[in-house]
């Protein structure tokens, strides 16, 4: 029922995931970012609590491989769960249970990794690797977003997808990026595009206003002096 794409910038050191889903609001529950430390993807049948878990082990100095491949080890409803992980490093894993719903695949490549499950094709994760790769130039944000477009023209899920996120994670401790479509009958990949070219000429303002508000340029609002 979900694609994801877990990555890092190796020129900036941000981390972050795009994922899509049939099921409503997917981001709120599978997706996890944190500065400094990593991106991870809990999914299929999901459990949010691994997302944490998945991403203190790394902050305590795991491999993203080792903190995967501990939690397949130790989880006692592990096969019914399908895991991505990258840590700030770029080492990229995933997991994928035994009851991991329809047609599943994981691919890891360079500071990323793929994975879904109930997808309608075998190249989907392959594509979304590949999108990922193509524009190392472009902003992590929109690699991701590229990885997720090109996953849905290589066939997506069984069924039509109805929510998608962009969290992507920087210095701050909060997401600089946490984007949501949490339920359309539209194209919720394309209407997540659409948020982040929003979003994006104001993201370092956001960032400001927190830090040096004193300094931050004016929201342009009635009223805003």
């Amino acid at each position: 029922m979900t694609f994801s794409l877990a990555a890092r910038c190796a020129r900036t050191g941000q981390v972050g995931v795009a994922i899509t889903s049939s099921s409503p609001a997917v981001a709120s529950r599978c997706a996890h970012v944190r500065a400094g430390v990593g991106a991870v993807c809990t999914q299929n049948v999901t459990d949010p609590r691994l997302g944490p878990w998945l991403l203190d082990l790394i902050a305590a100095g795991s491999s993203a491989e080792e903190a995967v491949r501990h939690t397949a080890e130790t989880e006692s409803l592990v096969a019914w769960r399908q895991l991505t992980a990258v840590g700030i490093d770029g080492n990229a894993a995933a997991f994928t249970g035994e009851h991991a719903l329809g047609n599943r695949a994981q691919v890891i490549g360079a500071d990323c990794v793929a994975a879904g499950n109930m997808l309608a094709a075998g190249g989907v994760t392959r594509a979304m690797v590949d999108a990922f790769a193509a524009r190392p130039e472009l902003p992590l944000a929109q690699r991701l977003l590229d990885g997720l477009a090109a996953g849905l023209a290589a066939g997506g899920e069984e069924g039509p997808v109805h929510s998608a996120g962009l969290l992507v994670a920087d210095t701050v401790p909060w997401p600089v990026v946490d984007l949501r479509v949490d339920w359309t009958e539209g194209d919720p990949v394309a209407e997540l595009g659409a948020l982040w070219r929003l979003w994006e000429p104001q993201q370092d303002a956001y960032v400001q206003r927190a830090l040096a508000p004193e300094l931050a340029p004016s929201y342009g609002v009635p009223g805003d002096l």
